[in-house]
């Protein structure tokens, strides 16, 4: 696991809780933590345990995953997967439903690109491996016409 950067974590923190237009103790009630250790977190003083943060990052309304990447929790690697998840879960404009086909097509989509990626030198397999994850996109988008979707996330207008 990669050491803590407390001092990027709080500077971030106070940044979202600003954008949130929240006060210290407004954030550290809804988080259930102290407002002094919430200062202190913020401050680069203290080093906030995973399950902190996901409280922290439920109280902002952003995904925990930022968060961790702040912290040094998650890998540096994983950053742009998980700020591309991110704007989708914090999107306002779209319902909860919505953001969860939307992720479980972007999921798809990576793991054709991936498929793809690991079958280059055989033609044949990757054509498999592009049919196989192409099942899976065509299930996601039947999985959102049945929630009442479109795959663009778009509500069909009803007759």
């Amino acid at each position: 696991m990669a050491s803590l950067n407390v001092g990027n974590l709080g500077e971030y923190l106070r940044e979202q809780r600003r954008q949130a237009q929240l006060s210290l103790r407004q954030l550290a009630d809804a988080a259930g933590v102290s407002n002094p250790y919430l200062s202190q977190i913020e401050r680069g003083l203290r080093k906030p345990s995973a399950d902190i943060l996901q409280q922290l990052a439920k109280a902002l309304r952003i995904s925990a995953e930022t968060l961790y990447v702040q912290a040094g929790i998650l890998d540096e690697r994983d950053r742009d997967e998980v700020e591309t998840r991110a704007v989708i879960l914090s999107d306002p404009s779209i319902n909860e439903r919505q953001k969860q086909v939307l992720l479980q097509i972007y999921d798809a989509f990576r793991k054709e690109n991936a498929a793809e990626a690991d079958q280059a030198p055989g033609a044949a397999a990757g054509a498999e491996a592009r049919a196989d994850v192409g099942a899976d996109a065509d299930a996601d988008v039947d999985a959102a016409a049945a929630a009442g979707t479109r795959a663009d996330g778009a509500v069909p207008p009803t007759n």
